[in-house]
């Protein structure tokens, strides 16, 4: 049984996840310092494990595909 998921978050996708994961967290201890900034946790995971439950369910993929040689 495979348990690995499908990786589904391209590069530049992934770029754009970490950087508004760091921002968004960065809210709690800087600037207005609510917990809303915890959010970020999101975006930031998803970036890091290149795998996205939301892409999952409506089937996108923003990864490359591999081209057949």
């Amino acid at each position: 049984m495979n348990l690995k998921p499908t990786l589904n978050v391209g590069t530049i996708d992934r770029g754009l996840r970490i950087a508004v994961g760091v921002v968004l967290l960065a809210l709690v201890f800087i600037g207005p310092q609510t917990l809303w900034g915890l959010l970020g946790i999101i975006p930031l995971a998803t970036g890091l494990m290149r795998w996205c439950p939301a892409y999952s369910l409506l089937g996108m993929n923003s990864c490359a595909t591999a081209k057949n040689s």
